[in-house]
């Protein structure tokens, strides 16, 4: 690395040190009954409100609408990341003192993959906190969830909640900025080298591409999200039929390993998609429990059940159920055969597809195949 390059990547290390001094986050709510407004800063290691009672009287509020409350002692994210923080202060800072210019683009590749993956995890952790209410709270709206934006500002009931980088975060992002300003100087200098230096200038783009392919690999894995997300009855298409999801009771999901979310309105529509793809391109598969419509399960810890009391909206007659019944429980109220995931599979193996020699469905034998 040229001296410059190196001065670059050691401001970008040290200035990461003001995420330990400065909030990374700020969360605003402002309604009527709070004219000043309620804040919440998510520093490195806890979580504080604004003013001295504000996170208090944010989690009242949450109390009166079912959310949980915020306990930063609880939260196992706050624990490890000033270690993470630290990591990439040090090695930032060795790998400036070394001067080697793979250091450098592994360092932005990392830098760039942990940030990634701190954004997924936010933004799951919000979606919890929104999504996962009390069924006794003393406020209940159906089918209302209270999960803040990630980033900019949303409107929630009278409340407006305002997202944002604080000074800690405006930091990290400085961070890699630098860093990158140095890769991009590095990748030039190699560029215009005499074609004697034709070898370093190989070895250069190979530890560049190096870098680009780690930190698209990071942020393909972080975008992943590692729960269901819900499915909007009544707007969201089965990716398989082509059918709107129309019955909160079978809606099912499939996560790719690149965050991509497949909505489907039934077990056997999840079920023959899922046969299509290939089985290292699946991140998860969600099912919803019948016996509690509000929440999904992962398909293979659902039991499933087929009957013909209970008619699925694709006509294979197939139910899932989670952990909060037992199958004999079910048997005892509908008859039928009580299949695991690899049972329901071979059904549709057996007998095939849903819509299977319909006419004008997706897979009819004489109405044009819809994509």
């Amino acid at each position: 690395m040229t001296r410059s390059s190196r001065i670059l990547l050691t401001l970008a290390a040290l200035s990461l040190l003001l995420v330990f001094v400065f909030p990374l986050w700020s969360i605003t709510l402002e309604a009527p009954q709070y004219p000043e407004g309620l804040g919440m800063r998510i520093r490195v290691n806890t979580i504080t409100g604004e003013g001295p009672h504000d996170l208090k009287n944010i989690n009242n509020l949450n109390h009166y609408i079912g959310m949980k409350s915020i306990e930063p002692d609880a939260i196992r994210e706050l624990a490890i990341m000033p270690w993470i923080v630290g990591l990439l202060v040090v090695s930032g800072l060795a790998a400036a003192a070394l001067g080697r210019r793979w250091m450098l683009f592994a360092w932005l590749a990392l830098l760039v993959g942990l940030a990634l993956a701190g954004m997924v995890d936010f933004w799951l952790w919000e979606y919890d906190y929104g999504h996962d209410l009390n069924p006794q709270a003393a406020i209940k709206i159906p089918g209302m969830s209270y999960q803040p934006p990630l980033i900019g500002s949303k409107t929630m009931l009278n409340f407006k909640a305002h997202s944002w980088p604080g000074l800690g975060g405006w930091a990290a992002i400085g961070a890699g900025a630098l860093a990158a300003l140095a890769s991009f100087l590095e990748v030039r200098r190699v560029r215009g080298a005499r074609s004697g230096g034709g070898g370093s200038r190989s070895a250069a783009l190979r530890a560049l591409a190096l870098s680009v392919a780690l930190a698209a690999s990071a942020f393909a894995t972080a975008c992943a999200p590692s729960g269901p997300v819900p499915v909007r009855i009544g707007e969201d298409d089965c990716s398989h039929c082509l059918m709107t999801v129309a019955d909160a009771r079978y809606a099912t999901e499939l996560i790719t390993r690149t965050g991509k979310v497949h909505t489907f309105d039934s077990v056997e529509c999840l079920a023959a998609f899922f046969l299509e793809q290939e089985a290292d391109e699946v991140a998860s598969l969600w099912v919803t429990d019948f016996h509690a419509p509000s929440r999904m399960v992962r398909a293979e810890d659902a039991f499933f059940l087929r009957s013909k009391d209970l008619k699925s909206p694709m006509g294979m007659d197939l139910t899932a159920f989670g952990d909060g019944i037992e199958p004999e429980a079910v048997l005892n109220a509908f008859m039928g055969e009580v299949l695991d995931w690899s049972g329901v599979l071979d059904v549709i193996r057996r007998e095939g597809p849903p819509g299977h020699g319909m006419g004008g469905m997706r897979h009819g034998g004489h109405g044009t195949e819809l994509r």
